[in-house]
């Protein structure tokens, strides 16, 4: 019996380029990025030198190279300040607010914009609900307290006609009124732009799986769930990693504009402005830096924690 012998030929390893050659047979892209790699150089990174004021007794006049340190003297005044316990239950149940009503919404926009086939109608609601993005908090904040005022203000005149009150209800000044003001505010004034990127991720999905789920008959309720939905979930995962990370961004124009009755300080009071009014108002940067500081270091935890768990489903961040 013959035997067959294959010669087997070494194929020779193909060298990998180091970091600098393949920078350099890309210096073209490389030249494109460097002013962006410049502006977050200059603004986000320089800047961090200024978090050392969190563990000094900042005098503006001896400046941050002879102000004395002072440790964690500034964490442990804001732990223990009785206003720590009000501003952390503001921030956390506003936040909460924001995400369980602020981060479905779009995605329901966009999958009922989905649905609508009168072009001129879907074209019509989708600018409409973009045009108050593209509004300052100034001019949004003067249009709700023109809706809300006692004073000729459309929803008391409405209440009123449908003898839901008596009397004119000053909203802005009730403290059991805000929260709801101001998710239902935020969310007007972003849904129609925050459902740009959910309905480009929609109009992405392979219109032969909607075709194959008619023949079997499934309606349109059924394919929003096990075709639309399915195939979005990256996008949805990836932007609920950032919503997650920001928790304790409460806000700060639209609370600082709306909540400026003094009695609504109870339920408005969040870190942002709460670092406002402490660091800028009353000249405490020290102070306002270390606790600005303790919201970074949680958020960028929060951050970490969401993009973990949702490494497991295949879709994180990095």
């Amino acid at each position: 019996m013959a035997q067959i012998s294959v010669e087997q030929k070494a194929v020779p390893k193909r060298k990998r380029d180091n970091g600098f050659i393949r920078f350099f047979k890309q210096w073209d892209i490389q030249l494109m990025v460097l002013p962006a790699l410049a502006l977050i150089f200059v603004f986000s990174y320089i800047p961090m030198y200024g978090i050392l004021m969190a563990f000094q007794d900042f005098n503006i006049f001896k400046g941050m190279g002879g102000s004395p340190f002072v440790g964690m003297k500034h964490f442990q005044m804001f732990f223990e300040s009785p206003e720590f316990m009000n501003v952390m239950r503001n921030t956390i149940v506003i936040s909460l607010l924001k995400f369980a009503i602020g981060f479905p919404a779009p995605i329901l926009l966009a999958l009922m914009l989905n649905e609508v086939r009168h072009m001129f109608f879907k074209r019509l609601v989708q600018t409409v609900s973009y045009l108050p993005h593209f509004l300052s908090w100034v001019i949004v904040s003067g249009f709700v307290v023109s809706l809300l005022s006692t004073d000729n203000g459309s929803v008391n005149i409405l209440m009123e006609k449908m003898n839901l009150i008596k009397e004119p209800i000053n909203f802005l000044s009730l403290p059991e009124y805000f929260w709801g003001i101001l998710v239902t505010t935020g969310v007007w004034k972003e849904i129609g732009f925050s459902s740009i990127v959910y309905l480009a991720a929609v109009a992405g999905v392979d219109p032969s799986m909607y075709e194959a789920a008619d023949m079997d008959g499934a309606s349109k309720f059924r394919q929003i769930l096990t075709i639309t939905l399915p195939s979005i979930m990256p996008v949805v995962i990836i932007f609920m990693i950032l919503a997650i990370g920001n928790l304790l961004t409460a806000g700060f124009e639209d609370i600082l504009l709306l909540a400026k009755n003094p009695v609504l300080r109870g339920v408005s009071d969040v870190i942002d402005t709460y670092v406002y009014r402490i660091g800028i108002e009353n000249s405490r940067f020290s102070y306002a830096t270390a606790v600005g500081l303790f919201k970074a270091v949680i958020s960028v935890m929060l951050l970490t924690i969401a993009n973990v768990i949702a490494r497991r489903s295949g879709n994180s961040l990095w």
